[in-house]
């Protein structure tokens, strides 16, 4: 049976699938992207460009957004007939994230395929966008615009057979038509991987952590008020005063994966730090970019406090890892974090903007570390029993692919734990 996954940055969230069916055998796989795409060993990938196809002049703003899909649609064209003349590609399965607008030819393409979109977020009012005032002040003009970026996802959902969202959440931004055929379902967390060890000596670069240190982590993919990096700055010179002995290491780089761009030539990084430094003991602060996946695994057993924020958008993978390795997370009370954390259950929660309650919460955090073990132990089985890779996440998404049985569940749970990160 032949599997074509189309994404922008293949393989991207489906990775752990597309390892999933090398596992199980009797699949060619095949994999469509951008230039960029990493691609995948042993998924037969064409990359498409858009060379020759330059930006239409005078678009208006409203429909600037799907210009550029439309040039993306016309490379995935030439990408898959590339695959097909040469490959004698006939999926009987496509899997698509619609969200760069990779889906529009596809059903023309494969009229018999079943065709599975990814639906990981619907732009509108009440999430992001509006949320926090200091980064976005949304005008009539603004939202229209923001309605259009839908247009792509809504030609992939009448031309699905089946979707899925990560979350429940996401799933409910969708519009109420289209709800019916969109399954819940995480990408997964391969716990056999991502678990509570002893906190052994951990060093990058000049960075030395000796166990039993007291340390307090923040991670993103990039440090950018999306994820309440600005919030956890303000806090920390009182987070730092109360807690003495307390070492911070902030994990993401210096890029924007959402929203605002900062002025140019700076960071958001450098931003709130400069705002905040002459309050912060800056030996006690450390910022080491993006890590190695292991790293950052290992870093995360020194946590006694792990600080997740973020407006209401799309759940980071790192909240799930935090809990599946045993940290007491410190998350903001946005909805994509409420699905998953019960206040005083499996971890804590404050208002995003109270910094009052975020410095209450931390502190008290790493000042009682039996207090919260049961909170820990609660974060784990959450992730375990709701999110599992092998055992929960990847049985479901092969059976809306039609591809699973009981047979390929065990095979599954016999095949070696995933490396690295989704």
């Amino acid at each position: 049976m032949d599997v074509l996954f189309v994404h922008n940055n293949f393989p991207g969230q489906y990775r752990h699938i597309a390892r999933a069916l090398q596992h199980m055998g009797g699949f060619r796989l095949f994999g469509i992207g951008a230039k960029t795409a990493p691609g995948l060993p042993g998924v037969t990938t064409a990359r498409y460009t858009l060379d020759g196809m330059e930006p239409a002049r005078d678009v208006h703003p409203f429909a600037r957004r799907f210009e550029g899909e439309m040039r993306r649609a016309a490379g995935v064209i030439r990408a898959a007939v590339q695959l097909r003349d040469a490959a004698g590609m006939d999926p009987a399965v496509v899997l698509v994230h619609p969200g760069w607008g990779e889906n529009t030819p596809l059903r023309s393409l494969f009229p018999r395929a079943r065709m599975i979109s990814f639906c990981e977020f619907y732009y509108g009012p009440g999430a992001d966008v509006g949320f926090d005032p200091e980064f976005s002040n949304p005008t009539p003009m603004d939202y229209t615009r923001l309605n259009a970026w839908n247009a792509s996802t809504l030609l992939a959902l009448t031309d699905s057979d089946a979707a899925i969202a990560p979350t429940e959440w996401q799933r409910s931004r969708y519009p109420a038509l289209f709800r019916p055929m969109i399954h819940t379902v995480h990408d997964g967390v391969d716990t056999r991987v991502v678990r509570p060890g002893p906190a052994e000596l951990w060093e990058h670069g000049d960075l030395r952590i000796e166990p039993g240190e007291e340390i307090i982590t923040f991670v993103a993919r990039n440090l950018e008020p999306y994820r309440g990096y600005h919030i956890f700055m303000r806090a920390l010179p009182r987070i730092l005063k109360a807690r003495p002995s307390a070492r911070v290491v902030i994990v993401g780089g210096d890029g924007v994966s959402y929203g605002a761009r900062p002025p140019q030539g700076q960071t958001w990084r450098q931003i709130f730090l400069d705002e905040v430094k002459d309050s912060l003991d800056l030996a006690r602060v450390s910022f080491t970019g993006a890590l190695p996946y292991d790293a950052y695994l290992r870093l995360l057993r020194h946590s006694r406090a792990h600080v997740y924020l973020t407006y209401p958008f799309v759940l980071s993978w790192s909240m799930l890892e935090a809990m599946a390795s045993g940290c007491l997370v410190v998350g903001s009370a946005t909805e994509p974090v409420q699905e998953v954390i019960a206040h005083g259950v499996n971890g804590l929660l404050t208002p995003f903007f109270d910094q009052d309650a975020l410095v209450e919460a931390v502190v008290s955090a790493a000042a009682e570390p039996e207090r919260y073990a049961p909170l820990r132990e609660a974060a784990r089985k959450t992730v375990v029993e709701r999110y599992d890779l092998t055992t929960i996440c990847l049985p479901r998404q092969l059976a809306i692919m039609r591809v699973g049985s009981e047979q390929s569940t065990a095979t599954l749970l016999a095949a070696p734990s995933s490396a690295g990160h989704a």
